[in-house]
Formats: C-alpha cells, sequence, structure tokens
C-alpha cells in the first residue's frame, strides 16, 4: 500500500508542473494590466511604469515564471495584487468556507442516493424505478444557479424561513451559519443525488446479473441479505470513484453557488481575482484546485479496495 501511495504522488508531480506552466501562461492570456486596473482612470505613464516595476510585471515571462516557481518551491505562492495579503492564507480561509457547503451536501447526497440507486435497480422497470429514474434525470437537468434562485425565491422570498443571501462564520454564531448554509447545501444535494442516484443504479444492475449473485439467491438467502452483503460493495466501487470526482470538481467549481448565495468561497475568490486581474490570487487558486483534485483521486484509489475486494493497490 505504502509503495502503491508513493507512486500515485510521484505521478502527479509531473501533473502539477504541467498545470503550473499551463496556468502562468493562461493567466498572462487573459486581457487586462493589474496594473492599469489598480490605477484606474487617474494614472499617468510614469506612475503606471512604476507600478508595474513594482508588481514585478515589466521582466519578461520567463524572469517572472522562475521567480514565481522558486518561491512557490519555499510555500510561498506570493502576495495578492489587489488586497495586499499572503495568497496561501486567504486561498485556506476560503477553502475552509467552501467546504463547508460542499462536504455536508455531498455526503447528504450519497445517504440518500445510493439506496435509492439499489432500490431502482432492484426494482427495474417497475413504477418505482421509473419514477426515481425520471426524478434523478429532471434534478440533473436544472442547473445549479437557476435552482439556487428558486430555492431563495421560495424559502426566502415567499415563506420568510430562511435568510436570502449573505454568509455568518460559525465563530459568530452557529445558528445563524448553519441557517445561512442551508440553502446552498440543499441546492447542491438536490443536484448531486441525481448524478449519483443514476451511478449507484447503473453499477447495481450491472452486478446483479453475476453469476455470484445468482448463487447466493439459489441458496435461498433473503434479497436483502442479496443485495446489502453480496451486491452492495462491489456495486459501490464506481460510485466510490464518481463521488470522489464530484468532491473536487464541487470543491473548484462551487463558485456559481457562492455567487448566488454570496459566500466567500473558494470560488468566489477565484472569479474576483480573475476580475481584478489579480495574477498570484489566480495561479494560486488554479494550482490550489489541481492539488486538491490530485489528493482526492488519490484517497479514492487507495479506498477503492475496501469497497470492490477484486481490486488490490499493488
Amino acid at each position: 500500500m505504502l509503495r502503491f501511495a508513493i507512486g500515485r504522488i510521484a505521478m502527479a508531480i509531473p501533473t502539477l508542473i504541467m498545470v503550473g506552466v499551463t496556468v502562468f501562461i493562461l493567466v498572462r492570456i487573459i486581457p487586462g494590466d493589474p496594473a492599469s486596473l489598480m490605477l484606474g482612470d487617474v494614472g499617468d505613464a510614469a506612475a503606471l511604469a512604476a507600478l508595474r516595476e513594482r508588481l514585478g510585471l515589466d521582466r519578461s515571462l520567463p524572469e517572472q515564471f522562475v521567480i514565481w516557481a522558486g518561491l512557490l518551491l519555499q510555500g510561498d505562492m506570493g502576495t495578492s495584487i489587489a488586497t495586499g495579503q499572503p495568497v496561501l492564507q486567504t486561498i485556506i480561509s476560503r477553502f475552509l468556507i467552501s467546504l463547508q457547503v460542499v462536504v455536508p451536501a455531498v455526503i447528504l447526497s450519497t445517504l440518500v442516493a445510493v439506496p435509492m440507486g439499489m432500490l431502482a435497480a432492484w426494482r427495474q422497470n417497475k413504477t418505482s424505478d421509473i419514477a426515481l429514474v425520471t426524478s434523478a434525470t429532471l434534478l440533473m437537468s436544472i442547473p445549479t444557479f437557476w435552482m439556487g434562485m428558486l430555492m431563495l425565491l421560495l424559502f426566502g422570498l415567499k415563506l420568510g424561513w430562511l435568510p436570502i443571501v449573505g454568509y455568518v462564520s460559525f465563530s459568530e454564531s452557529v445558528r445563524g451559519a448553519a441557517l445561512y448554509l442551508v440553502l446552498p447545501i440543499f441546492t447542491l444535494f438536490l443536484h448531486e443525488v441525481g448524478v449519483i442516484l443514476r451511478m449507484a443504479r447503473a453499477s447495481t444492475l450491472e452486478v446483479l446479473g453475476l453469476d455470484y449473485i445468482t448463487h447466493a439467491r439459489a441458496k435461498g438467502l433473503p434479497e436483502s441479505a442479496v443485495m446489502w452483503r453480496h451486491a452492495f460493495r462491489n456495486a459501490f466501487g464506481p460510485t466510490w470513484t464518481l463521488l470522489g470526482l464530484i468532491l473536487g470538481n464541487l470543491l473548484a467549481g462551487v463558485a456559481i453557488i457562492e455567487t448566488v448565495f454570496t459566500i466567500p468561497g473558494l470560488g468566489r475568490l477565484l472569479v474576483d481575482a480573475i476580475f481584478a486581474r489579480d495574477y498570484p490570487v489566480i495561479q494560486g487558486c488554479l494550482l490550489f484546485i489541481a492539488g486538491i483534485y490530485v489528493l482526492v483521486n488519490l484517497v479514492v484509489d487507495l479506498l477503492y479496495p475496501i469497497f470492490d475486494p477484486r481490486v488490490t493497490a499493488q
């Protein structure tokens, strides 16, 4: 297992290097000059040149990359051009906010969708199966921003049960923080339930057609024992892989939900940095997101043998 983990980490290093080079180049392609945006209309040519020199934007691209990579190897992602705050500290604080939305949504959707997907497979082509698949398809088809606005309209404006937009940290008020997080978590939950349910159904249907399931039924085992003792572990393997991808994708791309509900998370930070042409923050966010993908996939690979005994980590 240790050798397998080391091998996976070693394979991730070239990926992160390529991501770093790509991010650096793409950020520089974005139209606009951070120095011009910071000075606005009142800046003259001399002030613009002085600011570009202070920010290091007057150097050649290879020089800028070498300086940035050297600092990165020391654990320094630089300083935000817009706020003057350390990039790594800002990213971590915003990432912790995103976790409060993404992790509960993924856990709740998994607890609900996996049993429902297995039920749909067990009742294949029956009324319950058709109803579950139709509901899952409908939930998947609704864009998250539109679903979020519907939640705001219904529970915020019409019923007045929950606050509409904003964010309160748990350090300020546990109850207030929970109330502000209900709608974004519920919105992500509804969308991901559809995705996970369909995957769980497809995986279970594949497993139910295998010979060892037929043998278990022939021995007279109750259907509940066949489903949970024999089918669940093998059926959950592909779903577990999907959960890893969903978790990484949501942690990286929750900007839409954070924008709709005005939550100051990692996705919102990246969007604001792009508009501000804040190169250090953009580069830091994208690299951090790539690292999250690598870490999540590593954890998924290491835990996969637990759910699928046919796979071993060599």
